[in-house]
């Protein structure tokens, strides 16, 4: 990707005809500018020359690229200390806040994935042409260092620029080595599902080291796969496992992606069972879309044109449906199963297909039966699983296990892919299953198993603070507790200082939002209704003036509804169906009007582990920070007694989660 369409310093900018600076722009362009651009370029360049004259030592650049795929500011100014990002609304008299949040959001990307302006000052400012003068303060600064947008006349700029010039701190910019910088983006899971859809590439929407090699690794593997099946006319199931926010769905979205362009013909879809992703997934894509192609000069539009979401990405509820009957023959030759550890066993599947789907005498597990499903192609097919260990957050949800069992009756014709750590002792595999994968010759590849996070661009270290501190080790926990400056976590006893603290940190285009577990039943008193179901699109997708928006702070979503998607800040709702007491961790259930608990299992994966991860899967979900809340309780109510909810908030405190609001 181009860095920027034209560049020059300011002293040659302002000697160049007009004409020339707007050749370059539409030459830089795949197809023809619209008049509407054309205008809006020359009223910037004709803007831009009247700032080159008086500043010195100014460096342009027009249309410059912004890392998260597509986005491209309309100029970025480099002079002093200073980065100006200057967006430009050609007849427009105001500021509407999404404009505000555009031109603020380019500052923040450039701060976050642009290595060369992270420790750097940035100023978004944001200019509406026809806007009569505004009265000119100081503004505030961010600790990154990054100004709250300004919103300007065009008149305006000049002095607003020598004013921050004049009380700029800190030596000039080599503006061209800075514009070299490397980006490194990690974009949300939306975002890269936009990103790939529309023909770009994972190299471009990850960050540069182990996390983008990791990625590129396995897709490499699969596609290998996938190669030799497709020639030998084969069939394999692979599995693909990582920690959590290792990015195992960003790689099944990545081999589907891959292959629709280039294998057409193969139909590769990418499947879920967690329902409120494929809603969100699906929507965002068609709502991008519909918005990319209302712009024909865009590169990916083209792209968009041919594809469509609802192929593309399906619910694995409707597959298997769509397969009941046996002599339905699968159009696909590869199939991702995202989340495949959330299938279920047989004896869900087979009281589900009873109960909902009139099949009385359906007595298969879901691996089993999907598998057979994809067994009925007559030529080849590439079954990709991808496994979230330590996940399964529902009763009846089968693990990798399941899909292995299947494999040993009908299915020995089939070849294994696993990554190595599931045949160690030390795995989730017991002996026998082990001996089993060995005689049947499975074969070991490092490239399917995803050990580095790619969630949270600030901090890595989420997902084992997490563990630990769901654990028992609390010295652990303090140790491996993120640096506060890159991703801070703190605790409240306060909802509406929970609140307060969420809205303070959430910027531009950034998604905030509440979160509490499923059985929270006892966060109703806090006005935390969690059996209210939240529409997942709205709540992740819709806008900052809709109050069924996660930003509204109104509605907390459960982990049947973020496991797999993720936001910029969380603020998670602690209740006591999973507490302290001095034997440690205690899983509990309400029923009726009373607490139950709930026994570890005999036979290893358990009810109570299924709270337990829920309460993993809500504290991984933040992309850079997180406030946690413990309700005070209320010593007149009997199933919210104040000491069981200060043991959970002293085992934050034990772990090195400081108080937001301390006493």
């Amino acid at each position: 990707m181009k860095r920027a369409w034209f560049v020059a310093d300011g002293e040659v900018a302002a000697k160049l005809e007009p004409n020339r600076i707007l050749g370059d722009l539409a030459d830089a362009t795949q197809f023809p500018a619209e008049l509407p651009q054309i205008a809006a370029w020359r009223f910037a360049i004709t803007h831009l020359q009247e700032l080159a004259t008086t500043l010195t030592g100014l460096h342009i650049f027009m249309e410059f690229a912004i890392p998260r795929m597509g986005r491209r500011a309309d100029a970025v100014l480099v002079i002093g200390p200073l980065i100006l990002v200057l967006e430009y609304k050609v007849g427009e008299r105001s500021f509407p806040r999404h404009a505000i949040e555009q031109v603020h959001g380019y500052a923040l990307d450039l701060k976050n994935f642009h290595v060369t302006s992270h420790d750097k000052a940035i100023v978004p400012i944001l200019i509406a042409s026809e806007a009569p003068p505004q009265q000119l303060g100081f503004g505030f600064w961010a600790e990154d260092k990054v100004h709250n947008p300004l919103c300007l006349s065009p008149g305006d700029v000049l002095p607003t620029i020598q004013r921050l010039l004049a009380n700029g701190e800190g030596p000039a910019i080599d503006a061209l080595a800075w514009a070299d910088g490397a980006y490194r983006p990690t974009p949300s899971i939306v975002e890269a599902a936009e990103a790939l859809y529309a023909g770009h590439d994972v190299k471009e929407i990850s960050r540069s080291g182990a996390g983008e090699q990791n990625l590129i690794r396995t897709a490499s593997a699969i596609a290998a796969v996938v190669s030799r099946m497709r020639q030998t006319g084969g069939k394999a199931i692979c599995f693909v496992t990582g920690v959590p926010g290792a990015g195992k769905t960003l790689a099944g979205l990545n081999i589907a992606c891959q292959r629709h362009p280039e294998h057409p013909d193969e139909h590769a879809v990418f499947l879920s069972g967690n329902g409120p992703l494929v809603q969100v997934l699906q929507e965002a894509l068609r709502r991008d879309g519909k918005r990319k192609r209302a712009v024909p000069d865009l590169p990916e539009s083209r792209m968009l044109q041919a594809r469509e979401p609802d192929a593309f990405i399906q619910n694995v509820h409707h597959f298997r449906d769509e397969y009941l009957a046996p002599d339905r023959v699968p159009a696909e030759h590869v199939v991702i199963f995202d989340e495949a550890q959330r299938a279920w066993d047989r004896a869900m599947t087979s009281d589900f297909m009873r109960r909902k789907k009139g099949q009385p005498g359906f007595d298969q597990s879901e691996p089993a039966f999907l598998l057979s499903v994809m067994d009925r192609r007559p030529d080849w097919c590439v079954v990709v699983c991808l496994i979230g260990e330590g996940q399964e957050i529902n009763r009846g949800e089968a693990g990798i296990a399941e899909w292995l069992s299947a494999m040993q009756a009908e299915l020995r014709h089939w070849q294994l892919f696993l990554p190595p750590h599931l045949l160690s002792e030390t795995g989730p595999l017991d002996g026998a299953m082990r001996w089993h994968l060995t005689q049947r010759g499975a074969v070991v590849d490092d490239g399917l198993h995803l050990a580095v996070s790619v969630r949270s661009f600030r901090a890595d270290r989420v997902s084992a603070f997490v563990a630990a501190l769901l654990a028992e080790d609390g010295a652990a926990a303090m140790a491996l507790r993120p640096d506060p400056l890159q991703f801070p976590i703190w605790q409240t006893r306060d909802l509406a200082a929970a609140r307060r603290w969420l809205r303070s940190q959430r910027r531009a285009g950034e998604r905030a939002g509440l979160v509490a577990s499923s059985n929270a039943l006892r966060l109703k008193p806090e006005g935390l209704h969690v059996k209210a179901p939240v529409d997942v699109c709205h709540w992740f997708l819709n806008g900052n003036d809709d109050v069924r928006a996660s930003n509204a702070l109104e509605d907390a979503a459960t982990e049947f509804d973020v496991q797999g998607l993720e936001l910029d800040w969380t603020g998670v709702a602690w209740d006591l169906n999973y507490r302290r007491t001095p034997e440690g961790w205690q899983a509990r259930q309400f029923r009726g009007t009373k607490w139950q608990q709930i026994g570890a299992s005999d036979t290893g994966f358990g009810r109570a582990d299924y709270v337990k991860n829920a309460y993993r899967v809500l504290l991984t979900r933040a992309r850079q920070g997180m406030v946690i809340f413990v309700p005070r309780g209320d010593a007149a109510d009997a199933t919210r007694p104040p000491a069981e909810y200060d043991a959970v908030a002293d085992w934050l405190q034990a772990c090195g989660v400081p108080c937001l609001d301390p006493d």
